[in-house]
């Protein structure tokens, strides 16, 4: 496949290029400030994009003959402090330019919008054990741009939302997958690594599951895994 990935300098997304590229994918790197191109990894082109601009994220994602056609795109947008408008306006952005193309789009979104594993009534973002006041309007941005995902009529999306914590760390390729409800370990932390994450993006772009909201967990061997990769 050809995979975009706007965001490509991030956390996520740098891993999810990683990934793209290591099972043999062509990935255009989309960030207003790309790196500069590697000779040693041809198939990966670093692309100039402000998400703000629907005329570049077209261009961007209708390719060239030197890029092909792309087949999905992959959305982890980041903003410090959070811009909740930015984030919503960039999704609607790539969402109505992917229907008008035939792309799938996968998001990575936040845990906010997960329902809580004790009392499915009750969201992550308002459930004071996994979401602290201080960052309360970070997971309400991921909500909205849930919304936006679900509000959207002619897009082929899936948001992906992360566990509780998403750190740096090591890739065992190995993960639980869920739908709406966050998912925890036998001892009941709710976290993976950046490189699992960007596995479980792969694993859903190349094999895509019936639902449009998903979840990973690191694996726990002291767990039954409950679907996805094991």
């Amino acid at each position: 496949m050809t995979i975009a990935v706007l965001g490509a300098t991030g956390m996520v997304g740098s891993r999810v290029i990683n990934e793209a590229a290591a099972r043999g994918h062509r990935v255009l790197a989309l960030s207003r400030k790309p790196a500069s191109a590697d000779p040693a990894d041809p198939d990966v082109t670093p692309i100039a994009v402000d998400a703000q601009d629907p005329h570049a994220v077209r261009e961007a994602l209708t390719g060239s003959a030197s890029t092909g056609a792309v087949d999905a795109v992959v959305l982890t947008l980041r903003t410090a402090p959070v811009d909740e408008e930015f984030l919503v306006g960039a999704t609607r952005t790539v969402l109505d330019i992917a229907a008008r193309l035939g792309i799938r789009v996968l998001v990575v979104g936040g845990a906010g919008a997960l329902r809580s594993p004790d009392d499915r009534e009750l969201l992550i973002a308002d459930n004071p054990a996994y979401v602290p006041a201080e960052v309360k309007d970070v997971a309400a941005a991921g909500i909205a741009q849930l919304r936006t995902c679900r509000a959207h009529g002619g897009a082929d999306w899936v948001y992906l939302s992360p566990p509780a914590l998403l750190l740096p760390g090591e890739r065992t390729g190995r993960y639980r997958r869920g739908t709406d409800t966050l998912l925890t370990t036998a001892g009941g932390r709710s976290w993976i690594s950046a490189e699992d994450l960007a596995a479980a993006v792969l694993d859903e772009l190349e094999t895509p599951g019936p639902e449009h909201h998903i979840t990973v967990v690191h694996h726990d061997e002291a767990r039954r895994p409950e679907g996805g990769a094991s």
